[in-house]
């Protein structure tokens, strides 16, 4: 079913090739369950050219935005995430005023289920934080474009900040009455089910599986780390959610990039599991190559960080025909899928 012009869009935010990946997946889990709503796209200049390419023949419409940092160190080096600073870019989506209502998705969210009803909500309507429900979750929530709400967020940053230095912070700041405003402006936590619960709530997980719309794979544990050895996140958790991540990567996105920079099969391994709940862990320093996967970013001689791994690719310099080779990362993905 096609997008239809009804002045609703799903909107997400790709600030480097990675996420590219990740927006890519999501556009097209968004296709699967059949929406009638357009996709919109919102990119920066740590995107690469070709990925560009990509993100704009998969989606409806897509808007170039600088970077917004909140310059507010301190407070992100509280939890240890500074990258997180480049989240307030997300504000850009309050100046897509050529729709009357949007849902943002952040890029490593992943649809189960058509939720067409999200624009059936008010604004501001989001799910409560798992990790704090007096807040919410910025992964995913309903919001009207206003130039005048954007410049207002802007204003508000500027005078108050960020009690997190990110945009979930600042967002629940802004949109304070929240937590005691009516049902219909809290999202059940179906429509974003963070890994976080995946992993330490099973038996509600298995509860309401059937219920759930929306995965938010949070944290830096990416669905992607299933392609490569991830030295920061230190342990691999594989749900079925990755498993359904992986295989519509596999199946659809990595056979959109171009030949020249396709490191992995057109298919996914034939040893992916099929069990429900299953959740696998094991120490990824265990993977002797510690394999990685480019996502159409282009190599550059001479520019590889000295860190290797998850730096290189994330830079788009991958070695890619040693380490990050598709035997390598073949290899990994089997040992990790058997528990190895």
């Amino acid at each position: 079913m096609g997008s239809t012009d009804n002045g609703l869009a799903w909107v997400t935010l790709a600030t480097t090739d990675a996420y590219a990946v990740g927006a890519l997946v999501l556009a097209h889990s968004l296709k699967a369950v059949n929406t009638r709503h357009k996709l919109h796209v919102l990119y920066t200049d740590g995107v690469s050219d070709e990925m560009t390419a990509q993100l704009c023949q998969v989606f409806d419409d897509h808007t170039k935005v600088n970077v917004l940092d909140s310059a507010d160190a301190e407070n992100l080096a509280l939890i240890n995430r500074p990258d997180l600073g480049v989240t307030f870019t997300k504000l850009h989506c309050w100046r897509l005023t050529q729709y009357s209502k949007c849902v943002f998705l952040d890029a490593d969210t992943f649809v189960v289920k058509n939720c067409d009803e999200l624009f059936e909500r008010p604004e501001f309507s989001a799910a409560p934080d798992v990790g704090w429900p007096d807040i919410f979750n910025t992964g995913v929530f309903v919001f009207v474009p206003s130039e005048q709400t954007y410049r207002n967020l802007l204003d508000f940053a500027l005078v108050y900040g960020s009690f997190d230095g990110g945009d979930q912070g600042l967002l629940n700041a802004y949109f304070s009455t929240w937590r005691e405003s009516d049902a219909t402006h809290r999202l059940p936590f179906t429509y974003n089910v963070t890994t976080v619960a995946i992993y330490g709530y099973a038996a509600a997980l298995k509860r309401f599986a059937p219920n759930i719309k929306i995965i938010h794979f949070l944290g830096k544990q990416k669905p992607w780390a299933l392609l490569y050895g991830d030295g920061v996140a230190g342990m691999a958790f594989v749900s079925d959610y990755h498993k359904q991540w992986y295989q519509l990567y596999a199946n659809i996105v990595q056979q959109l990039l171009p030949p020249s920079s396709s490191v992995i099969s057109s298919s996914t391994p034939s040893s992916l599991p099929s069990s429900s709940f299953s959740i696998i862990q094991h120490p990824l320093t265990s993977f002797e190559n510690r394999p990685i996967v480019s996502h159409g970013a282009t190599a550059i001689p001479g520019r590889a960080p000295a860190g290797g791994g998850y730096e290189a690719w994330e830079a788009g310099s991958p070695d890619y025909l040693g380490a990050d080779s598709f035997a390598n990362i073949q290899k990994a993905i089997e040992k990790a899928l058997k528990g190895e």
